[in-house]
């Protein structure tokens, strides 16, 4: 990765979005600034110059020349903060909103008509593209919300989502093809029809509001043993110990109803998921190359003795 890279790519991303030419491409006479201010000031209750300087990183006089324009143009009104009377409040008028939901009745259509061209296989894969490229050069901070991360059984429509996920992350990461979306769903589907609550269960990790992890406990083959199934964390909220919380309910639950041993199949190139598994004590016992998922991949079992070890 070089800085030619990123120039590249943004150069391609700003002719793909009609960035230099904004208001031609929305057919709107509005420059690409001025749209987000536009925009930020239509979803925001209560908003000051201040504010928008700071939400936006705006120079202050190229900010005060924009709202002068549109206050000119009947846009917004300024008015004294509630808040704080040295502040300036700044608010759409009717004119202005109607001139916000425009724009974004443009953009929406735009953006539409973009992927309407690309095929429906690949648009998972564009979008966890898209969420890797916001995580990796992001500030690392987490949505609105609560911080806290929740570790809770599944509500309805989280089975949907850990396929969803599954899919569409081992598609991005590691190029992975619809056989293991069909996996995944025979996996939870099988859970979803036939799973004892007593000796089976399932853990959504959830993060300011929205799930970002999974795991599954569920009872193997052979007797007296579990097996965990489908542990993943969000590339967003990987950093947190997520993975640590969520192999550590499950060998908890495994060990508190009886089970004797935890196993779990993994493959090799799945190196941050396996550091997990060995600080939990698991141990390595098999390992086989096969053809799977439209990969060569080294298979890999493990095992968990849970009387001999303690959490």
């Amino acid at each position: 990765m070089t800085v030619q890279d990123v120039r590249a790519f943004n150069r391609f991303y700003t002719n793909l979005i009609g960035a230099l030419d904004y208001g031609r491409h929305l057919y709107a006479p509005y420059t690409l600034t001025e749209a987000r201010v536009l925009y930020e000031l239509a979803h925001s209750a209560d908003t000051d110059a201040a504010d928008l300087r700071s939400d936006l990183a705006l120079d202050a006089g190229y900010l005060s020349r924009i709202l002068n324009k549109f206050e000119e143009a009947g846009l917004i009104e300024r008015a004294p903060s509630e808040k704080d009377p040295r502040r300036r409040r700044v608010s759409l008028t009717p004119g202005g909103r109607a001139a916000a939901d425009l724009l974004d009745e443009r953009a929406r259509e735009s953006v539409g008509s973009l992927l309407g061209a690309v095929d429906p296989g690949e648009l998972p894969r564009l979008a966890e593209a898209m969420r890797t490229i916001r995580t990796i050069l992001g500030d690392g901070h987490p949505p609105a919300g609560s911080t806290e991360v929740v570790l809770r059984e599944p509500h309805p429509g989280d089975l949907g989502w850990i396929v969803q996920r599954n899919a569409a992350l081992y598609a991005a990461e590691y190029g992975w093809n619809a056989d293991y979306e069909g996996l995944v769903a025979r996996i939870v589907a099988d859970y979803a029809e036939d799973h004892d609550p007593h000796l089976e269960r399932t853990w959504i990790a959830e993060w300011a509001g929205r799930p970002v992890g999974c795991v599954m406990c569920v009872r193997d083959d052979a007797p007296g043993t579990a097996r965990l199934r489908l542990l993943l964390v969000e590339p967003e909220a990987r950093g947190l110990g997520i993975g640590d919380r969520l192999v550590t309910a499950v060998t908890g639950f495994a060990r508190g109803v009886g089970y004797r041993d935890l196993v779990l199949w993994t493959n090799d190139v799945l190196s941050a998921a396996r550091r997990i598994y060995q600080r939990h004590g698991f141990v390595l016992t098999a390992e086989k190359p096969h053809r799977s998922f439209g990969k060569d991949l080294v298979g890999q079992d493990w095992r968990l003795d849970l009387h001999a070890t303690g959490e």
